[in-house]
């Protein structure tokens, strides 16, 4: 799946699905004032369950996000990435389409600014943004039993060492084929959108939404001969656990899972992609220059 953005002819959203970032203070205000503006313009407004627990707003229909996905037009996201990144794989299997607003600190996912959300908000709904697709990665664990759990991730799936400090000895296997044997403190495989997460911490590659590929990237290798690899998305990963007692592996850092020796982890491309509605002008390498201060000076940077 190739994320693609591409304009789109102007739409009429009937309704909305309102969803906030469920631990942060004051997340209330701008909620309200979100669905105050949209109820203006004619939209239905409908609050994601956990959500409305947590703020306590109560003016409006709640629903949980399997039971507005199948009537709703788009779903607005108040918070940072990783409330944007629980919500987008909840949603991915409905096709419902997603806006971020940012509450949070970097905001690759929900890239409109809370300061700017009428303003932006307003040629949006009239029909005016840009759609793109995020693909997503399906892992599934292999227990030495044989029992099988699965989960999915937007950014990332990571197999690392535990608590311990003990490094991990792992296997790489890519389409059935042996690539490789590494001791390290973990592997990250990320999808383009989580290329600017975790893995660009562990000196992986920044990918372009637009190409069909994942990042393998070693955290911390022994040998300082593994690099970062980028694999076409149509490849399955398989990752098997030689030695690391105390290892596990974490699915957007949302999911958790503890493995024992000999288990494997396959990773491939999920069946379902994430939307996301941009405005109109946007432009991701506007948003990195933005985000990871490529324009910026030293001296700026330490006025900020």
């Amino acid at each position: 799946m190739i994320s693609t953005a591409t304009p789109r002819r102007p739409a009429v959203f009937h309704r909305a699905a309102l969803v906030g970032r469920h631990v942060s203070p004051g997340i209330a205000e701008p909620l309200s004032r979100l669905a105050s503006f949209l109820e203006t313009r004619g939209i239905e407004v409908v609050i994601e369950a956990e959500t409305a627990r947590s703020t306590g707003i109560a003016a409006y229909p709640i629903a949980s996000a399997e039971e507005f996905a199948a009537a709703a037009d788009v779903a607005v996201v108040v918070g940072g990435d990783g409330t944007m990144l629980s919500i987008a794989r909840r949603l991915a299997p409905y096709d419902v389409p997603l806006i971020g607003i940012n509450q949070g600190r970097l905001g690759f996912l929900t890239d409109i600014p809370i300061t700017r959300l009428e303003k932006t908000l307003e040629p949006m709904l009239a029909g005016h943004y840009v759609e793109e697709r995020r693909t997503l990665l399906a892992a599934e664990v292999v227990r030495s039993d044989g029992s099988r759990e699965t989960a999915l991730a937007l950014n990332d799936v990571v197999l690392n060492r535990g608590g311990g400090g003990t490094m991990i000895d792992c296997a790489v296997e890519i389409n059935g084929r042996f690539v490789y044997a590494m001791r390290a403190d973990g592997i990250i495989v990320a999808t383009p959108t989580g290329s600017t997460a975790y893995a660009l911490s562990a000196g992986g590659p920044i990918l372009d939404p637009t190409i069909a590929a994942f990042a393998l990237v070693p955290v911390a290798p022994h040998a300082l001969t593994h690099r970062p690899v980028a694999i076409a998305d149509t490849a399955t990963i398989t990752l098997t656990l030689e030695r690391g007692p105390d290892a596990a592996l974490h699915c957007d850092a949302q999911a958790h899972f503890g493995l024992v020796e000999g288990e494997r982890v396959t990773v491939r491309r999920a069946q379902h992609a994430a939307r996301f509605l941009h405005p109109e002008d946007h432009d991701y390498f506007a948003m990195l220059r933005e985000k990871l201060h490529w324009s910026e000076t030293p001296e700026r940077l330490r006025g900020r």
